[in-house]
């Protein structure tokens, strides 16, 4: 995709919002969670979940082997109105654990077989800031954030452990050390305004390099000029039983195409269509049978993965008495472009295949059996497609 394409989306949202007929309303368009991260149930909550995987490469991959990851998440939502009378304000902290162990160093597979997978252990600040609400329909953060807690998100998609199903990988894999997402954030200013009784607009800037490569383990904030921003922008129309939503993004800063380090050019940019519709029953994420399917690109002379098509199916309330189970199946295409193709010497796509059950054994316990079939690990032709078998275990709530 060319960097043209990106110019054209970016003005095209904000014409969108600017043409269309705008509404008071006390709530923000039907059906929206505030944030994938936040539960709001007084003046302050406080939330504690331990997340393990127990995964093993069976058969394929780089090589077999079992593998234990960990994560531990610790939030706290404040609402400023009611602690310190700070009218329409809101705080919120959240910390990560984890211990660094790698799945996809045995599958070898290019999209992150487990989403709680982080390069090296580490315990830091994922997220620190302030929203403050702007009339009955607008609201502005700031503060370390995780773009993906407003953008380029399903609720569906939230069962499964491939880490494309939580943001896409042309968009995750973006920049000189990935955007602002798990497990490392970067400052950033959000704007975020509601119009009519469906509409939704949000669109932030945040530094393009978070926290600091030099120092991997430490929670940083290291503000270069060279380093540039990441702007993103989403336009979403949503009710109680769908979503859907566009999103750009573009870095600032110059990079060097694939094959050409020498060579410094702007242009670094993707576009992402997503749709999420509650198939059986009436609320997206509810009891029934709820579905998505989401299509990103980038632009190939920067980023190695250029196409992702993505989706699936899930199950809520399995059967009679298991209302909070969860079922579900997916797919997950991520296409390599030309430049690496040929530099890697790569096959033209990876493709993940994943089965996921979601046994709730009570509010504050979950069992998750997990199976994934990994076709070309990372288009690697030396490298046999992979079966992963897990099990994850969350405690908390």
């Amino acid at each position: 995709m060319g960097a043209g394409s990106t110019r054209i989306a970016l003005p095209l949202a904000c014409l969108m919002l600017i043409a269309a007929p705008a509404r008071a309303q006390d709530e923000r368009p039907t059906g929206y969670p505030r944030s994938a991260n936040e539960r709001r149930e007084g003046a302050v909550t406080l939330s504690a979940v331990y997340t393990a995987d127990l995964a093993a490469d069976v058969a394929g991959g780089r090589a077999r082997g079992t593998r234990y990851l960990d994560n531990l998440d610790l939030q706290a939502a404040l609402d400023l109105e009611r602690l310190a009378g700070w009218h329409g304000a809101r705080a919120f902290g959240y910390v990560i654990r984890d211990n660094g162990t790698s799945l996809s160093a045995l599958s070898g597979d290019a999209q992150g077989v487990s989403n709680i997978e982080t390069a090296v252990p580490a315990t830091r600040l994922f997220e620190a800031w302030v929203e403050q609400d702007i009339g009955r329909r607008a609201s502005v953060k700031a503060g370390l954030y995780n773009l993906n807690a407003e953008f380029d998100t399903t609720v569906s998609g939230g069962l499964f452990r491939l880490s494309s199903h939580g943001v896409g990988p042309e968009l995750a894999q973006s920049g000189r050390r990935g955007p602002s997402i798990f497990p490392v954030t970067s400052l950033a200013l959000r704007g975020e305004v509601g119009f009519g009784t469906h509409w939704l607009f949000h669109a932030a800037v945040l530094d393009a390099v978070p926290g600091d490569p030099d120092r991997p383990a430490a929670t940083a904030v290291r503000l270069r000029r060279a380093d540039g921003a990441l702007l993103i922008a989403e336009l979403g129309w949503l009710d109680r039983a769908t979503k859907l939503a566009i999103g750009s993004w573009r870095y600032t800063a110059r990079f060097a195409p694939i094959g050409d380090p020498a060579e410094q050019a702007r242009g670094n940019a993707g576009v992402y269509v997503l749709a999420e519709r509650q198939l059986v029953g009436e609320t997206r994420g509810g009891a029934g049978v709820s579905g998505w399917l989401r299509y990103g690109v980038a632009d190939s002379r920067y980023n190695a993965i250029t196409h992702y098509l993505g989706g699936g199916l899930v199950r809520s309330g399995t059967w009679r008495g298991r209302d909070d189970d969860q079922l579900g199946v997916s797919l997950a295409c991520a296409w390599f472009g030309e430049r690496h193709r040929i530099i890697a010497d790569t096959r033209a796509r990876e493709l993940v295949v994943e089965g996921a059950y979601r046994w709730v054994a009570a509010r504050w316990l979950s069992l998750e059996p997990d199976v994934q079939y990994v076709i070309d690990p990372n288009g690697r032709r030396d490298v046999p497609d992979a079966l992963v078998l897990a099990l994850r275990v969350k405690v908390g709530r």
